[in-house]
């Protein structure tokens, strides 16, 4: 099974190498690595891992947290593609099918900052209107999206009034995007956490002016 894993650790010469160390004597193999912040002589990193059926998830944060200094933000399961060029095979498939972009953008922009889904919504008169939704999207209503329009790129408070009880339930984490304009918007989800940091929020934000001058939104 894989799992991904968000550690805050020293950033230091070699602490990674400890962790990935400690990891490996619960049977843990490191797939990918990426950095999601540094700062202040902190880095966040995404770890996503694999390990042998049957061993708990657990594990994964008992030998994390083995290395000095190190601390585990979140873990759960993980089923996204590994892959390095992944913003840029996106950007690709949504131009060479621009009628299915805002559905083709739904579904693949969870890959890209390793959320659990995402949909796109519209401001309208009588309310939020959704556009398009990845599948792994609740089909629980969202017509009432009060932070809409929406001028930047946010993290949104996960226990506002709006927030359907299901995904509170879920401990949900939400950030939010224009998609061209302020009354168009990409909202992305994290059952579970682990938080969205302000480094992701904005690479979403970059991500998404692309697609809506890409699709031109």
């Amino acid at each position: 099974m894989s799992f991904l894993i968000r550690v805050q650790l020293p950033d230091t010469p070699g602490t990674l190498g400890a962790v990935a160390t400690a990891l490996g004597t619960v049977g843990a193999d490191i797939l990918s690595v990426d950095v999601v912040e540094r700062g202040g002589g902190v880095a966040i990193d995404d770890l996503v891992v694999e390990i042998p059926s049957g061993r708990l998830p657990d594990a994964l944060i008992t030998a994390a947290e083995s290395v000095d200094g190190v601390e585990v933000d979140a873990v759960r399961p993980y089923a996204g593609v590994l892959d390095t060029h992944r913003e840029l095979e996106l950007v690709e498939e949504i131009a060479a099918k621009p009628a299915s972009g805002l559905e083709i953008l739904a579904e693949g922009v969870p890959r890209i900052i390793r959320a659990g889904w995402a949909v796109v919504v519209e401001h309208a008169e009588s309310g939020a209107v959704r556009l398009a939704s990845s599948n792994a999207a609740p089909e629980t209503p969202i017509t009432d999206l009060p932070w809409l329009p929406l001028e930047r790129a946010t993290i949104l408070d996960a226990e506002e009034a709006w927030v359907p009880e299901t995904w509170k339930e879920l401990g949900t984490e939400l950030a939010a995007t224009p998609l061209g304009k302020p009354g168009k918007a990409l909202l992305v989800a994290r059952p579970g956490g682990p938080n969205f940091r302000a480094a992701e929020v904005a690479r979403l934000a970059h991500f998404a002016g692309i697609v809506a001058v890409v699709l031109d939104s």
